[in-house]
């Protein structure tokens, strides 16, 4: 019989309770677990599912959280944070590990607990919603069509929607830190929005700039492409501000902007509301470039990031429950193919002649 339950660790935040009102359609039940008991008790009762108040930092209670279970779905972010010590518990109770990270310092160490889960029978695959699913799968797709290609340009931007709580306070923690790019097969610090351009998403043009995306690791592990740049879409006048921003980012760096700036944060709506989620999706464009110069692009239409993220998080999720998985550290297109994300409703792909 098939396991239909794992841990959902983080489910009373903004995208761990998208993640629970979509369980069902997937015939999944999971066990809420988080360290806020007053929310995950509301919850559990809402939801009428069973539930564990832990603590990362707290193996006992974790041990128990973990009991019965094969899979540990991780919505708590900052991810870096909470990603090791998740991993951890995972290798000691021979737990598969999911969580919807996109930083780079995130994915570079779960890579180094590849032996340990290959060991332990279990897959580690952080980045399991839209912070890589849709990028990562273009990556694929594109280097299965051009095999030699030696440069790789990710570009992804949205229309409508917002910020959760949780993406916007990893931002935060990254203010000042600058950008990353991968040069001849190694990650290298660049000035955030080093590079800007203009991106032919189909349903409009946008102007893009560099950024510190998580493919800037994934994608190399999933194609082994040596030059990889990935970029978002902002406004011109923005990113002329940007420009300047390496003369100010020791202030950024400073915790009392960052408090501030959290405590700015939470005043707000947790995250974008259902009607503008409803509105709103996320454009994905990519290209593959060889040693001769020879090109080619591809782009991706798809639901809003935080939706999009709560069905490709469950649909890896029942892979796993079904015994579909491969052993240690893994990306999303890397374990499941460049048409993972079509699995995702409202999404569409298309070659760009």
């Amino acid at each position: 019989m098939t396991n239909t339950s794992f841990l959902l660790y983080g489910a009373n935040g903004y995208t761990g309770q998208l993640i629970l009102k979509l369980a069902a359609d997937y015939g999944l039940n999971p066990v809420l677990a988080g360290r806020n008991k007053k929310e995950i008790e509301r919850l559990a009762t809402t939801y009428n599912l069973p539930y564990h108040i832990a603590n990362l930092e707290d193996p006992d209670q974790m041990a128990i959280a973990l009991t019965g279970v094969s899979l540990l779905v991780n919505a708590a972010g900052p991810f870096s944070l909470t990603a090791r010590p998740a991993i951890k518990h995972c290798l000691q109770h021979k737990v598969h590990y999911l969580d919807i990270t996109g930083e780079i310092s995130v994915f570079e160490m779960a890579k180094t607990y590849n032996e340990a889960a290959i060991a332990a029978n279990i897959m580690v695959l952080p980045g399991a919603g839209f912070d890589v699913v849709p990028t990562d799968c273009i990556a694929l797709f594109l280097k299965e069509s051009m095999p030699d290609a030696h440069a790789l340009k990710l570009a992804f931007t949205s229309i409508g929607g917002g910020l959760s709580h949780g993406t916007a306070t990893t931002m935060i923690e990254g203010l000042g830190e600058g950008g990353a790019a991968r040069v001849e097969g190694k990650i290298v610090t660049k000035p955030l929005g080093e590079k800007g351009m203009w991106v032919d998403f189909g349903e409009k043009k946008v102007f893009v700039m560099t950024i510190p995306w998580g493919d800037v690791s994934t994608a190399y592990t999933t194609t082994g492409i040596p030059n990889i740049e990935t970029y978002t879409g902002i406004s011109p006048n923005i990113y002329k501000v940007l420009k300047a921003q390496n003369l100010f980012n020791w202030l950024l760096r400073k915790d009392w902007i960052r408090h501030y700036l959290k405590n700015k944060i939470d005043k707000n709506p947790r995250g974008p509301s259902d009607e503008q989620r409803a509105k709103s999706k996320s454009l994905v464009w990519g290209q593959v470039t060889n040693m001769e110069g020879a090109q080619k692009t591809a782009r991706i239409s798809c639901p809003d990031g935080y939706t999009l993220t709560a069905h490709t998080s469950l649909i890896i999720a029942k892979k796993i429950l079904n015994g579909n998985y491969k052993t240690g550290y893994q990306t999303p297109a890397g374990a499941y193919g460049a048409d993972l994300i079509l699995e995702v409703p409202r999404t569409h792909r298309e070659i760009v002649l």
